[in-house]
């Protein structure tokens, strides 16, 4: 897999969860313009664990912050503690790559933004899933007109909140609900697609505000309080347009059977999970001659298996470069909005436009991250 060619930015990571594996792997073997230095977290035995793991350093966050050898901070920690971590970074002179969301409430994004700004450093955020090789492959797709004048989308899937709230407790906590900590790959994979959104609305709601553990061990059986939305029925148009559904129950099914399609005169995209990086794209081409078998489409950008730590990656790239990076902070702030305005309007059953704006990131070269 091609990736970029030479060292160009020193990383430091804060948080040393689950997420943080795949990301360390990745930064460390796979993309070679980045140079993980060492690795922070609240529990200072977790950051010496990931760091020994890894061959790299394992700091405070005080002494993350500090090292003037640190250049860009990933922030891989729960989005209660974005906020501040992410201003202290900025304030510290770092440039800022975030797990989502940018942050746990839109004004804070928008200060955080600002503040960015003014430093004049580079900040975004995750999901970078759209940069994976299914996404990009839709992209071409959309921007070749293969699909004629796409009218709609629709999408669908489900989860399992007794089964994921006693494996990942970070659900339990506020700003965790099924919209901002789920959905927010499908609204940002619409939003590279398409551009920014209008209008949103719909219902939102929280059927069972408790579940029951379910994992063996000594809470097996405990009473969780999760208050977190877990049931979405929504209507999405973008300022292009194009309209459509996005239906989410976190109440039932292990199996997410996800389900993305875009409509267009031409045919259909059927694309796969966008919290997954690749996955097959295929087209059903509207045809006079009847039904006809749909089309894998091939798909020319490297990132196919879990590339978390593409993000990161490319706006190393891009700040040599000096343009934008791709998983930007504008679109970040407007797939916020998006989510936090759907959950405010969708309680009554209503709707509510969208204010923030932002520039469709370009596709991905063929190469990758430092492809021509």
């Amino acid at each position: 897999m091609p990736f970029g060619k030479e060292p160009l930015m020193n990383v430091g990571v804060i948080g040393a969860g689950i997420i943080s594996e795949i990301y360390l792997k990745n930064m460390t073997r796979l993309f070679p313009n980045l140079t993980v230095l060492g690795v922070a977290a609240r529990h200072p035995e977790r950051a010496r664990a990931r760091a020994s793991q890894f061959g790299i350093r394992a700091y405070t966050v005080e002494e993350l912050l500090a090292d003037p050898q640190v250049e860009l901070v990933v922030i891989l920690t729960p989005v209660g503690t974005h906020y501040d971590l992410i201003r202290r970074a900025l304030l510290a002179g770092k440039h800022v790559y975030t797990e989502k969301t940018l942050a746990d409430s839109l004004d804070k994004a928008r200060q955080l933004c600002a503040l960015a700004e003014e430093t004049g450093l580079c900040l975004g955020s995750a999901p970078d899933t759209f940069l994976g090789s299914a996404l990009q492959c839709a992209r071409q797709a959309v921007d070749r007109g293969l699909l004629g004048q796409i009218n709609s989308f629709a999408i669908s899937v489900h989860r399992n909140n007794s089964y994921l709230l006693s494996r990942y407790p970070f659900l339990l906590e506020p700003g965790a609900g099924v919209l901002l900590d789920f959905c927010v790959y499908h609204v940002t994979a619409l939003a590279s697609l398409f551009g920014p959104f209008a209008r949103v609305g719909g219902i939102v709601s929280t059927p069972y505000p408790t579940h029951t553990c379910t994992l063996p061990g000594p809470d097996f059986g405990k009473i969780l309080r999760s208050p977190n939305e877990s049931q979405v029925s929504a209507v999405l148009q973008t300022r292009g347009g194009v309209t459509g559904t996005l239906h989410l129950d976190a109440e039932s099914n292990t199996r997410g059977e996800p389900f993305f399609t875009l409509y267009g005169t031409e045919g259909i995209l059927r694309l796969p999970d966008p919290n997954r990086f690749g996955g097959q794209v295929l087209f059903c081409p509207n045809s006079s001659e009847g039904e006809q078998p749909p089309i894998a489409l091939p798909q020319t950008t490297p990132y196919r298996e879990n590339s978390r730590g593409v993000g990161p990656a490319e706006m190393a790239q891009a700040i040599a470069e000096g343009r934008p990076c791709r998983a930007s902070k504008e679109m970040a702030l407007h797939v916020l909005e998006v989510l936090t305005t759907l959950l405010e309007v969708g309680k009554a059953g209503g709707f509510g436009t969208v204010a923030t704006d932002f520039s469709r990131p370009t596709p991905l070269p063929e190469a990758g991250i430092g492809g021509p």
